[in-house]
C-alpha cells in the first residue's frame, strides 16, 4: 500500500482534515477590508475558529503560554502520518515522510522571512537556543549578558558553561513594566563590558509578556562584535513580525505554542554567515559544516510531528496573524480593565501594543500567587500559572483564539470575588 492509497482508505479522515480549515478560510473571506481591531470583536467569526478545537470546555484554560492545543486539522494530520509511518517505518517514515521536512522548512522560512538554508527544524525553543549557547566558541573570562527575567533553562545553560568553561554570566534587572523600550535598550548598553561576547535576551518574556526592542539591541551588539541570541519561544505566531523586523543572527522558538503545531516542534534560525562556525549539539560530519541541517542531527525521530507543522501554518495563515494579535489584545483588555480598578491590583504588563500582546501578569497585594491560582482551579476550574520571582509575583494569564468572551468573564468575575475576600 502506497501513501496515496493509505490516505484514501482512512475512513472519514479526509473530511475531518479539511472541515475546520475550510470553515476558518470561509469565515476569513467575509472579513476582507476590515481592520483587525474590528474583527477582534466579531464573535461570529471567532465562533467558527473556536469550533476547530477539541478542547475540554469544562476547563477554562488560560495557560496557553507554555503549550497550546492544536486544532483538529493538525491533530488529524499528525495521527494520519504516524499511522502511515508504522506500516513499514524503514520505508514509509524514512523514505516517504522524512524528505517532506524540506517542504516544511521552505514554508516556515517564508513565514519567518528568511532563506530556507537558514532554518533548522527542532523539537522546541530550548533545544534551538541551547544549540547556540553550547555551540559558540567561548573562552575563560568571556562574559554573557542576559536578564534575571530570562527563561530559567537558558540561564541554567549559561551557568553550566560558567562551571565548565570559566565564562561569566551577568544578569541585569528591569521593572515590570519598564518605563519604555528605550529604557530596556539602555540597560543592556550600560551593562556591556570589554569582555562581553554574547547578549542573550527574550523577544517576549515568559513571565510578564514584555516585548523587547530586538532590532535595536541586535544592531548595537553587532556593531560591537558581540553575538546576540534571541529567545522567541513566546513570540512567533502570537503577533506579526518577520526576520527583517528583528535583524538577528540567532533566533529560537517553539511551534507548539502560538502556531498551534504538534507538541515537540520548534525552529532555529541561524544567519547563513554564522552557520559554519557554530557547533551542532550532536555531532555532524565536516561535510555538513556549512549546512543548516547539521543542527537536526539528533538520531531517529518521528516524521509525523514536523510534517504536521504544515497544517498548523495553513490554519494560522487562514486566520491572519494581525487578526490573531488583535483578538488576543482584545481579550486581554476585557479582564485587565476590570481588575485594574482595584487599588491592590497591579498589571505588570504594559498595555502598549509595542510592548505586549496576549500574555499578561497580574499581581494582587496581600494575596499569594500560588494560593490564588489554587483557588481559581479548585473553585472554578480555571487554569492559570503562578509566577514567583525575587522581585515580584503574580498570575500569568494567557488566553488563546479558542477562548470565548464568556470564559474571560467567568475568570474576571472569579478574580473580583477572590480580591474582595
Amino acid at each position: 500500500m502506497n501513501r496515496r492509497t493509505f490516505l484514501r482508505s482512512a475512513t472519514g479522515l479526509a473530511a475531518l482534515k479539511t472541515d475546520s480549515l475550510r470553515r476558518a478560510q470561509a469565515a476569513a473571506v467575509s472579513l476582507e477590508g476590515r481592520k483587525p481591531e474590528d474583527v477582534a470583536r466579531d464573535e461570529d467569526f471567532w465562533r467558527e475558529i473556536q469550533q476547530a478545537f477539541t478542547v475540554d470546555r469544562n476547563i477554562i484554560n488560560l495557560n496557553n503560554g507554555g503549550v497550546c492545543p492544536s486544532p483538529k486539522v493538525v491533530q488529524d494530520a499528525m495521527r494520519r502520518e504516524l499511522e502511515f509511518s508504522n506500516m513499514a517505518p524503514a520505508y514509509t517514515m524514512w523514505k516517504v515522510l522524512e524528505p517532506e521536512i524540506e517542504s516544511v522548512r521552505t514554508r516556515l522560512a517564508a513565514s519567518f522571512g528568511c532563506d530556507p538554508e537558514e532554518m533548522a527544524i527542532t523539537r522546541n525553543a530550548s533545544e534551538a537556543l541551547e544549540i547556540v549557547q553550547l555551540g559558540l566558541d567561548l573562552k575563560p573570562g568571556d562574559e554573557v549578558l542576559s536578564t534575571d527575567q530570562d527563561y530559567p533553562r537558558m540561564i541554567t545553560t549559561w551557568q553550566q558553561r560558567e562551571r565548565r568553561d570559566g565564562i561569566k554570566l551577568n544578569l541585569i534587572s528591569f521593572p515590570t513594566p519598564p518605563p519604555s523600550l528605550d529604557d530596556l535598550y539602555q540597560r543592556f548598553e550600560r551593562a556591556i563590558t570589554p569582555h562581553t561576547r554574547v547578549i542573550h535576551f527574550c523577544h517576549i518574556t515568559n513571565l510578564t509578556g514584555q516585548i523587547f526592542p530586538v532590532k535595536k539591541i541586535c544592531r548595537m551588539a553587532r556593531s560591537r562584535g558581540i553575538e546576540a541570541i534571541v529567545d522567541g519561544a513566546h513570540a512567533y505566531a502570537q503577533f506579526p513580525f518577520q526576520h527583517d523586523d528583528l535583524d538577528c543572527d540567532y533566533y529560537g522558538t517553539s511551534l507548539h505554542k502560538w502556531l498551534l503545531a504538534p507538541h515537540g516542534t520548534g525552529f532555529l534560525y541561524v544567519r547563513k554567515s554564522k552557520i559554519e562556525k557554530l557547533w551542532p549539539m550532536m555531532a555532524a560530519p565536516p561535510s555538513m559544516n556549512g549546512n543548516i541541517r547539521k543542527f537536526e542531527e539528533i538520531g531517529t525521530h518521528p516524521a509525523a510531528n514536523h510534517n504536521a507543522i504544515a497544517e498548523a501554518l495553513a490554519f494560522h495563515e487562514s486566520i491572519g496573524v494581525e487578526r490573531k494579535a488583535a483578538r488576543l489584545r482584545y481579550l486581554r483588555g476585557l479582564w485587565t480593565e476590570r481588575l485594574a480598578r482595584f487599588p491592590n491590583v497591579t498589571i505588570r504588563t504594559s498595555p502598549d501594543p509595542a510592548q505586549s500582546c496576549g500574555l499578561v501578569l497580574v499581581s494582587v497585594e496581600g494575596k499569594k500567587a500560588p494560593a490564588l491560582a489554587e483557588d481559581l482551579w479548585n473553585q472554578h476550574g480555571i487554569l492559570v500559572v503562578a509566577i514567583v520571582h525575587k522581585d515580584f509575583e503574580g498570575l500569568r494569564v494567557t488566553p488563546n483564539i479558542y477562548t470565548t468572551v464568556r470564559e474571560i468573564d467567568v475568570f474576571a468575575s472569579a478574580m473580583e470575588r477572590l480580591i474582595r475576600t
